[in-house]
């Protein structure tokens, strides 16, 4: 299974390929300069499996190497950043 997060502008909203064509997303609005993770989306067969978590560290690893600020309105982004400090440093707001 491929578990590569990528950016998809178009649709404002950061993809990880799942298994049957479904995807988990994130998704952000650019304002400010600062990316702001909006919603996270992960389809119910994938609950509990950590495909959140996956796909947060992936974000969380683009906006890193861009050297982006964020500002986490989405709990489960807020969530997931809180426990991990290398990416709590990232946030704004």
């Amino acid at each position: 299974m491929d578990e590569q997060v990528r950016d998809n502008p178009a649709m404002s909203r950061f993809e990880m390929p799942l298994t049957g064509g479904t995807v988990a997303a994130a998704y952000y609005k650019i304002e400010d300069g600062r990316v702001h993770l909006l919603h996270t989306e992960v389809p119910q067969e994938f609950s509990g499996q950590g495909k959140g978590s996956t796909l947060a560290r992936g974000v969380f690893e683009i906006l890193r190497a861009r050297g982006q600020r964020a500002v986490a309105t989405c709990p489960f982004m807020a969530g997931y950043a809180s426990r991990h400090p290398e990416y709590a440093a990232m946030l704004d707001g």
